[in-house]
């Protein structure tokens, strides 16, 4: 019909747009005062309005270097819920506040928990903990089933459980200050909330993450860019957060159906196979090809007009 002749007229224009500069979007990001959303209220995190469509999670506990206390293990989960039904909101910045992104496990505060767990016997007391890490594993989980594409930008050190958090994210900034370090064989334990599952398949070095897990070595920012972990490296923490927002900006003014159908499929091709993914794709676009935001994109393509002129409808 109508809307295939407009396609095949304009294809070689629609895919000829070249990229845009993103720093007009960092300054317009660095210019704005953030604005607390009124129904985000936590004791371990702050999340404000960076911009429109795009809200700033930022671990706020400086003084612990963001340790990761009960609080948080249940307000990131609360937070993350709210975002994906929030329907203004197509991106999330998640940084720390203070000298580091974070320290990891709170142990001071969540010692009793894991040290004295509850039960008459064993298999009671096994029961309560494999509750309890199961609890502990969504609170990550959670930022990986959000739909809306979620940029970790990190600086200092990213111990621990913070390396469960970042692995969790579509898209990781980092400073030249950085590194990444998986704690837990220090501690006595085995990380156990998403490193070992999602790190593999983030970096796809299978011999560098048995290091980096067996050794409990720090890795700097240079090999984290190496290795595939992060995208891109910046010299101090402003110059990573502008990057980052100005990413956001340009993924927001982007077709809400488009990206973040874009992200389930990513993350469900990451665990089936390609025949299996591409008929999910196929069964999935058999609805969302309906959308006029294809229909918007195109006309504005013709137009040559930028496509963050264009207005998509909240999803």
């Amino acid at each position: 019909g109508l809307l295939m002749q407009q396609l095949r007229g304009t294809s070689q224009l629609y895919f000829n747009i070249s990229l845009r500069s993103l720093s007009s979007s960092a300054q317009e990001a660095s210019k704005r005062a953030p604005e607390e959303v009124s129904d985000h209220n936590y004791e371990s995190i702050q999340v404000t309005s960076a911009q429109k469509h795009v809200l700033h999670v930022q671990l706020n506990r400086p003084e612990k270097r963001n340790a990761m206390n009960r609080a948080f293990w249940r307000e990131l989960v609360e937070c993350f819920q709210k975002i994906s039904k929030d329907s203004d909101c197509r991106a999330v910045v998640v940084s720390g506040a203070g000298k580091m992104f974070t320290s990891g496990i709170d142990l001071m505060d969540m010692a009793s928990e894991l040290m004295q767990p509850s039960g008459d016997d064993a298999a009671r007391i096994a029961w309560y903990l494999r509750d309890l890490i199961s609890k502990y594993q969504k609170t990550f989980t959670v930022i990986e089933k959000c739909p809306k594409p979620v940029i970790a930008a990190i600086h200092g050190g990213c111990i621990g459980g913070g390396v469960d958090l970042v692995s969790a994210c579509d898209i990781r900034y980092c400073t030249q200050d950085a590194f990444f370090q998986i704690k837990e064989v220090d501690m006595g334990l085995a990380a156990d909330v998403g490193t070992l599952q999602r790190l593999p398949k983030v970096i796809g070095n299978q011999s560098l993450v048995n290091e980096l897990t067996f050794s409990a070595r720090k890795m700097m920012a240079d090999e984290a860019l190496d290795s595939g972990l992060v995208s891109r490296v910046f010299q101090d923490k402003d110059a990573m957060l502008n990057a980052a927002f100005a990413l956001a900006a340009d993924i927001s003014s982007k077709s809400p159906v488009a990206v973040q159908g874009s992200k389930i499929n990513l993350i469900y091709s990451r665990d089936h196979s390609v025949d299996e993914s591409l008929d999910y794709m196929a069964t999935w676009n058999m609805s969302m090809l309906q959308t006029q935001d294809i229909i918007k994109s195109v006309q504005a393509a013709m137009e040559k007009r930028d496509t963050k002129s264009i207005t998509f409808s909240k999803l």
